[in-house]
């Protein structure tokens, strides 16, 4: 995911000196396990909160999805303020339920 995200990035630097395929190799490097490790980290956050939801209702239904995906988008999002809180947690749900009407039989 880190490889995808970081090959897309519209922000490459502009040296004043010639860019070497090498510069640019390293570059997309530090790039890939930069985005590589915050995917890790929001899916890790999200499955531990998928997770105790689920052990805490006793459940197994798209509930536990949504509600994690609040949680974890609204943690996300408050790095940012309220606002964007309020939005990430919307986000993340909402993204979270689709994804799970559509996995689940």
């Amino acid at each position: 995911m880190g490889l995808i995200s970081a090959s897309m990035d519209p922000n490459t630097g502009i040296a004043p000196e010639k860019q070497t395929v090498k510069m640019i190799l390293k570059d997309f490097k530090v790039k890939t396990m930069g985005y590589g490790k915050n995917f890790a980290i929001i899916g890790a956050l999200f499955a531990a909160i998928e997770c105790n939801i689920e052990n805490h209702r006793g459940r197994s239904d798209w509930k536990n999805g949504t509600m994690a995906g609040g949680i974890t988008g609204g943690l996300i999002g408050l790095r940012a303020g309220v606002k964007a809180g309020i939005f990430g947690a919307a986000g993340f749900a909402a993204f979270s339920t689709i994804i799970d009407y559509y996995m689940r039989p």
